[in-house]
């Protein structure tokens, strides 16, 4: 059964021009409020990001969901995702075990290495040490899931011995995903882990994730895995409206605003607006448009890829609430039943 939700990074309203940055208590309020439409509008999961940068709200996406759980009735909750590499394993599971029983068991943690770097300095962890920091913390956090009491050494964190963590999640274990770019090293990891796996296409074709999700499909094979559990999703750019071409002209210059913040950080260049209307293409990277438009783009990259998961990431740039509201209402009452029927 495929499963469609919505995933955040939590993004502040910033007018360059008037030197505005929305405060990231008012955001975070605003999107409690819409998650909380997500849930009675019948949306299947909820993904918040980790950031450390002034353009995003949300530091520690257990506390955003923490105060998610108990204003939600049956929507998953999870990160989105976790920057496992700079966190400490049992203080993050801890955490999920608590959003699972305020939630009655709905907890889902997506550990990834993040798209940014800013957690490594301010959490005291070595760049140098990027890969073996994410492999170490990775394999921790499945022991921790899978095993009451663990004895367990590392090299990044000190040893645990026949320690018991408590407080346990409601069914004894917390769903756990692995948020992949394009690195083929992590697709073998998650597979051989025998983890479900969420790819995050932000740009180009989708074309070019086809090799890596063949990959992934195979590594999960030789593992001995059983092809019937194979779990994978992807994250899209995503913005809905009742007009295609209004709502993609609307959207415009919020998206191309935050792409170009961040790319002035990365060496990017100017985001222009050919980039985008390629990207809303049935091969592009992005699905903004009316409910019709979205669906069938949406049923496309599904069958293409074999998911179970598609994630729909719609705040980028920081739409305002009135426009974000619409469209997780356009998403819920009417692009996820033309989906799953269209499937």
């Amino acid at each position: 059964m495929i499963e469609l939700g919505i995933g955040m990074f939590g993004d502040v309203h910033i007018n360059e021009k008037e030197q505005y940055i929305q405060s990231s208590g008012e955001r975070m309020t605003e999107i409690l409020e819409e998650v909380k439409l997500m849930d009675e509008v019948n949306i299947d999961f909820f993904g918040m990001g980790e950031h450390h940068r002034i353009d995003y709200a949300v530091a520690a996406p257990e506390i955003f969901l923490a105060a998610a759980a108990p204003l939600t009735k049956r929507i998953k909750l999870g990160s989105a995702v976790s920057v496992i590499s700079s966190a400490d394993p049992v203080k993050l599971y801890q955490d999920f075990s608590m959003i699972d029983l305020l939630s009655n068991g709905r907890a889902e943690i997506m550990a990834g290495r993040g798209s940014f770097i800013e957690s490594f300095p301010l959490f005291g962890q070595d760049l140098k040490s990027y890969d073996a920091l994410f492999d170490e913390k990775l394999r921790l956090l499945v022991a921790l899931n899978e095993d009451k009491k663990i004895t367990w050494r590392g090299n990044f964190r000190p040893s645990l011995n026949e320690q018991e963590i408590f407080p346990q999640p409601v069914n004894g274990k917390i769903p756990i995903w692995v948020a992949v770019g394009g690195t083929p090293a992590s697709v073998i990891r998650a597979a051989k882990l025998g983890l479900p796996v969420m790819f995050a296409i932000i740009g180009g074709t989708l074309d070019r994730f086809l090799p890596l999700i063949e990959y992934y499909r195979q590594a999960w094979e030789d593992s001995g895995h059983a092809p019937e559990d194979i779990q994978i999703g992807v994250h899209m750019h995503s913005f809905f409206g009742e007009n295609s071409q209004e709502i993609a002209d609307w959207y415009y210059p919020v998206y191309s605003g935050q792409m170009n913040r961040v790319g002035r950080s990365r060496g990017w260049p100017p985001y222009i607006r050919e980039q985008y209307d390629f990207g809303r293409t049935r091969e592009g990277h992005l699905i903004i448009g009316n409910a019709e438009e979205s669906a069938e783009k949406i049923i496309y990259t599904i069958q293409k890829f074999g998911l179970s998961r598609f994630s729909a990431h719609m705040d980028t740039g920081a739409p305002n609430h009135d426009r974000m509201m619409e469209a997780i209402e356009i998403y819920g009452k009417q692009i996820i039943p033309m989906v799953k029927q269209g499937l």
